[in-house]
């Protein structure tokens, strides 16, 4: 892109980052919660874009003044000081550009929030479940790795292992943003432990990232919540059996897109604090309206982008898992690699490095820049 073409878009950037600055002091935008939230947002992304805008702007005066002294000064100690800002300068300034494009791409919004993670085993029956445990230790670990807070709000264990289904939450800085490329079919080839031949299974795991719905993001009446609360089987002590800690919220609920109402029924035995389980179970229904009434913007991000990364289509196989060959294959973007027992044990963030890289691309792409 031509510096004129760049700085053109650029125009107003500075203008709009001191307006936004001074809103978010206001009273009245701070006693608006949805629109302060909305701002704050933006203040951050525009005190990047901004920054890189002014150092990108402090490149190109040093190149014009540099050239201006190679073609006006004859003193040869001068002009071997403005040639080395000229290099150093001109040599900065493609990197700079690329930064920026990357900043005008219009973020998407849910990318800043934290995330539930529902994984479910597929076909395959209890090696299934054991896979879907196995997804489960992995993104556990990778959390951590990355100083995130991991809550298990619910789950179904396989008979033979594993989880027929296990739902968590995952709360620390821009977890939506990096766990959204993993929603979709996970397929695993081993040999299953109950598989008394050797040979070698096929069996999948679905994995469905759910941007995390906040208190303002959507409009629950929580005087039409009908509670229940129940004893939490299972093993951790007399309290389990003896406390009625578990809460299961019922919530009639009219679905915008198609005007239908359905209810909606959440059960939380997390942990043994009733209070705490009500509030998960909150948290949950608000996600679960707020993933319901997104899903036409879903619809249509992924009916413009064909082909983008992370379109979050559960039914879509992303990556195989096999393990005779010690192989991971994202089939997104045709990566495979020979660590997966690396893998396994949460060392997932060089496959995410390289979808994020490869949607960039793709943005960059439409956006013409």
């Amino acid at each position: 892109m031509a510096e004129n073409s760049l700085l053109s878009r650029l125009d107003g950037i500075e203008a709009r980052f001191e307006e936004v600055s001074t809103l978010i002091t206001d009273p009245s935008v701070i006693s608006d919660m949805k629109r302060y939230v909305r701002l704050t947002k933006e203040y951050k992304d525009l005190e990047k874009l901004t920054a890189a805008t002014r150092a990108y702007r402090n490149l190109l005066d040093n190149v014009k003044e540099a050239r201006e002294v190679l073609e006006t000064e004859s003193d040869e100690e001068l002009r071997a000081m403005a040639k080395e800002e000229l290099d150093a300068s001109s040599s900065k300034i493609p990197e700079m550009e690329e930064e920026i494009k990357l900043l005008l791409i219009p973020a998407d919004p849910e990318d800043g929030k934290n995330a539930i993670v529902e994984i479910r085993g597929g076909t395959g029956g209890d090696e299934a479940a054991i896979f879907a445990g196995d997804l489960f230790k992995m993104y556990t670990k990778y959390c951590e790795s990355k100083g995130w807070s991991v809550a298990v709000t619910s789950f179904n264990e396989g008979t033979a292992g594993g989880f027929k289904e296990v739902v968590f939450s995952v709360s620390g800085e821009g977890v939506y943003g990096i766990l959204k490329y993993e929603s979709g079919v996970h397929r695993v080839q081993r040999v299953p432990a109950t598989e008394t031949q050797g040979r070698v299974h096929t069996s999948a795991a679905t994995v469905a990232v759910l941007p995390e719905a906040e208190e303002f993001d959507v409009e629950i009446n929580e005087g039409e919540i009908k509670w229940d609360t129940f004893r939490s089987g299972g093993a951790g002590g007399q309290n389990v059996n003896k406390v009625e800690s578990g809460v299961r919220l019922r919530y009639m609920w009219r679905n915008p897109n198609s005007g239908e109402t359905e209810e909606i029924l959440i059960e939380c035995t997390e942990t043994r604090d009733q209070p705490k389980n009500k509030e998960r179970a909150l948290s949950r229904l608000r996600t679960f309206i707020y993933d319901k009434e997104h899903q036409k913007y879903l619809d249509d991000i992924a009916s413009r982008r064909k082909t983008m990364v992370s379109t979050g289509d559960r039914s879509a196989k992303i990556r195989t898992y096999n393990y005779p060959q010690g192989r991971i294959t994202d089939h997104r973007i045709n990566y495979t690699i020979y660590n997966l027992s690396a893998f396994m044990d949460g060392d997932i963030q060089d496959c995410i490095d390289h979808l994020i890289v490869a949607e960039n691309a793709e943005k960059l792409k439409e956006s013409e820049l």
